[in-house]
């Protein structure tokens, strides 16, 4: 049985009816996927949490469909509009400002309805912070735990954090870059020595990923501070800075016993 890519139109599916889920850059607007273009050029409309910054990203590769704004602040109303449109035989896709949506994004309790309802869904694979933070930290990726954002305040955050201080495996967080020096601190406190990778700016100019013990990332951050360096206003490169900023990405290591089992 051949286990060569298909090579035809989009696998079959730029015909297909129901929601597509389609990935899209997280920094580099050229790591979009030929299959993400076609898709997004084919279909009815398109769901994204933010129709200004989607809307950049469309327009630099051509494509023109209307655009529906689906976020956490109007899911409710929006979700029932939405399962009619695909019960009536619409395609829509769903996008997240960057990377791949239902990762810390909305999305989860739309899929679910259309799996309930017999809708057709399917995925069009592509790019993921979390899974590029991952394979440049230089942590074990043979186990790991993706935990999204942790609570903003502090007793929250520790308390979250000390319900995942036994998973065996690499832990995956996203952060705010104004809470990132906070958020260290309390790691470091509450997980200990372990090893760590803080990451930003993933795929863009000014990329950069700081490796060290949590304790010297969270004094590191806490003198200089968690600010990026900006890319060049008015730059016509294939880099695009999202609406809202950079997110900072911030994952740590399994302890060191755990390591050495992994590893072995």
């Amino acid at each position: 049985m051949s286990s060569e890519p298909s090579e035809s139109r989009g696998g079959g599916q730029s015909h297909m009816r129901g929601l597509a889920i389609v990935a899209t850059p997280i920094g580099n607007a050229g790591d979009i996927t030929l299959r993400a273009i076609e898709m997004l050029k084919s279909v009815d409309a398109i769901l994204c949490e933010d129709t200004r910054v989607s809307g950049k990203l469309l327009a630099r590769h051509g494509i023109s469909r209307p655009l529906l704004a689906y976020h956490e602040h109007n899911a409710e109303r929006m979700r029932p509009q939405i399962l009619e449109r695909l019960r009536s035989g619409e395609t829509l896709a769903l996008i997240s400002d960057a990377g791949q949506p239902l990762l810390s994004d909305p999305g989860f309790k739309l899929v679910r309805a259309a799996i309930a309802e017999g809708l057709p869904v399917t995925s069009l694979p592509g790019p993921s912070a979390a899974l590029t933070a991952l394979v440049l930290s230089g942590l074990p990726t043979d186990r790991f735990f993706f935990a999204g954002f942790l609570p903003s305040r502090p007793a929250a955050r520790r308390r979250a954090l000390a319900e995942l201080a036994a998973i065996p495996g690499s832990l995956i967080f996203f952060e705010a870059s104004q809470r990132l020096p906070a958020a260290l601190g309390d790691m470091a406190a509450v997980l200990g020595p372990r090893s760590a990778a803080v990451a930003r700016e993933l795929t863009k100019l000014f990329e950069e990923v700081r490796r060290a013990r949590l304790s010297e990332l969270a004094a590191h951050y806490a003198e200089a501070g968690p600010s990026c360096r900006p890319a060049a206003a008015g730059s016509t490169s294939s880099w695009w800075r999202l609406g809202a900023g950079p997110a900072i990405f911030a994952m740590l290591g399994v302890r060191s016993a755990d390591f050495i089992r992994l590893v072995v």
